[in-house]
């Protein structure tokens, strides 16, 4: 037999190599929550006590999927984002911080109550269900391609009681309507294909591409057909919030501005990096 130490010795020695030794420490105590419930204080508190062959098992086996690229919010089918536990699959992008702060900008640029918010692209459900929980009695709806998609998103409205209305829409095509909603915000496909080369095998092996990606020649066509959408759909005055690639930020900008928008905004995310756009009708 051995101790609760001994065994996050041996696991995160394994986890190190590739994960570095915080996140594979991380990653240990994001299993053990999951297969006993403990948090690191009880983590602590047993270091010393013998564990039982079946933790030893399934230690084993999440240590074995981490090690082959699965991101460990897979394999349990959740991750901890914006203060809420929220369901995730391979059918939809696990949620960044970066998009943290999208939520955080729209909440405190919008104080008004009872507004109108669509969230396009929605996937998880994460921004929708966000902005459902923080600003002041929204009428929120979200909509994405995908039908999977759309499940997770409400599954994790539901499990955390909040109302959106989500829809299967596409985006590159949506009907118009004209004046109906306050904020529109949209995290669309944006990693160009040339980035792929720099980006970690977790990701390009598990997350959905369909999420992710777009040709480095067309590297904005899903904020053109949403702000061409959005010209409409938006009430005067009413708001949109995009979450960009630094890399294609200034050209996207310029184009807003010729097509008409108003007080184009750029905005850094936490690492410095040109990440947020606002536009007004």
């Amino acid at each position: 037999m051995i101790t609760l130490r001994q065994l996050s010795d041996i696991a995160c020695k394994k986890l190190s190599p590739i994960y570095g030794d915080s996140e594979a420490r991380w990653l240990f105590r994001t299993i053990m929550e999951h297969i006993k419930g403990w948090n690191q204080v009880e983590l602590a508190l047993r270091a010393d006590k013998e564990v039982s062959d079946f933790i030893i098992g399934r230690v084993d086996e999440a240590v074995g999927r981490l090690l082959k690229g699965e991101p460990v919010q897979y394999i349990y089918g959740d991750t901890y984002w914006y203060g809420m536990t929220l369901k995730v699959s391979p059918a939809v992008l696990i949620p960044r911080p970066e998009t943290e702060e999208l939520v955080d900008i729209i909440v405190k640029n919008n104080p008004k109550s009872d507004l109108k918010v669509l969230d396009i692209c929605t996937g998880s459900g994460c921004i929708a269900v966000a902005l459902a929980r923080s600003l002041n009695f929204p009428e929120v709806s979200g909509i994405d391609i995908s039908d999977d998609a759309l499940a997770i998103a409400r599954a994790n409205a539901d499990a955390l009681k909040v109302k959106v209305n989500f829809s299967k829409a596409d985006a590159l095509s949506l009907p118009e309507i004209e004046n109906t909603f306050d904020i529109i915000v949209s995290n669309p496909p944006y990693v160009l294909e040339s980035e792929k080369s720099g980006m970690d095998k977790n990701v390009l092996d598990h997350e959905p591409h369909i999420a992710l990606f777009m040709p480095d020649n067309d590297g904005l066509k899903f904020y053109k057909a949403i702000a061409l959408y959005a010209k409409r759909a938006l009430t005067d005055k009413g708001r949109l919030y995009f979450e960009i690639n630094p890399l294609t930020a200034g050209q996207l900008k310029s184009w807003m501005e010729g097509e008409g928008w108003n007080d184009v905004e750029l905005i850094t995310d936490m690492y410095g990096k040109t990440r947020f756009m606002i536009a007004e009708k």
